[in-house]
């Protein structure tokens, strides 16, 4: 298991206008993609596939599992990007 925070910027158009998100998430990479997981470059920018799940049974607090992942070959400017 790989654990990691995720940093994400993009640009969401919602009733009309254009309205700039960004957060940070906590990540866990776990069985063959956390191998994969561990290699990939601090700060790289990459396309991240997974769910979201509770921390644990009795939080309220989110993880985001990741189950594949490529490198991003887009500006970051022009699309949703995210960031380890």
């Amino acid at each position: 298991m790989v654990s990691a925070r995720l940093h994400h910027q993009s640009k969401q158009k919602e009733a009309g206008m254009e309205r700039l998100v960004e957060f940070d998430i906590a990540a866990l990479a776990a069985g063959e993609i956390s191998g994969r997981f561990s290699q990939a470059a601090l700060g790289g920018t990459f396309h991240f596939t997974g769910f979201l799940a509770r921390r644990n049974r009795n939080s309220k607090g989110l993880v985001f599992h990741i189950t594949d992942f490529d490198i991003a070959d887009f500006e970051i400017a022009d699309f949703d990007s995210t960031t380890i």
